[in-house]
């Protein structure tokens, strides 16, 4: 009777593991006050993983890619927005993405007629699929920050490009690191 019943706990303590290693990864995230420019992070459970990541330092910004638009004032408009960069399988923003983030919305604010497309983007490890919506979640993850802080929708726009503007730099750490990033791009 003791075998059985400890058979039985066993199966289904590793059924619930089972299924809890299966389970979605999404964070619901809070907003602070904009008095605080911060959006809370709240902790979540993670399923372990085989192999933790180092953390590097981080890349300094980079100057955004080059616009769409031409001309003089188009140059001059681009080169005020930096880019974001995120830690590894993640779409939440860090204190220091969050500070360029209002850098980035001054500038917009002070260009009242310019419309910016934020570009998500993501390095080459993980299937394309997943790398999409990665993409997409870090730039949507921008976009909403810059709406908390006076930016009106209707001037962004988002696209993920996932894993396909990897850059062909290290592989490693380093090069992956400038890979998980949010490109802000004028549109107009």
């Amino acid at each position: 009777m003791k075998r059985g019943t400890l058979a039985l706990l066993a199966a289904l303590s590793m059924s619930a593991l089972v299924a809890g290693g299966c389970a979605s990864n999404e964070t619901v995230k809070t907003e602070e006050p904009v008095k605080a420019a911060t959006v809370a992070e709240q902790p979540k459970a993670e399923a372990p993983k085989a192999v933790e990541q180092p953390k590097a330092e981080e890349p300094k910004a980079e100057q955004p890619k080059a616009m769409e638009g031409t001309g003089a004032k188009a140059s001059a408009a681009a080169a005020a927005f930096e880019s974001v960069y995120f830690d590894f399988d993640k779409s939440d923003l860090r204190q220091d993405a969050r500070d360029v983030l209002n850098k980035n919305a001054e500038a917009l604010k002070a260009k009242a007629d310019v419309k910016i497309k934020i570009e998500g983007n993501c390095d080459e490890r993980g299937s394309a699929e997943y790398n999409l919506a990665l993409g997409e979640r870090r730039a949507k993850s921008a976009m909403q920050y810059l709406i908390t802080l006076g930016i009106p929708a209707d001037r962004l726009s988002v696209i993920s490009y996932g894993k396909e503007k990897a850059t062909a730099g290290a592989k490693d750490e380093s090069g992956w690191s400038k890979d998980r990033r949010d490109d802000f791009v004028v549109v107009k």
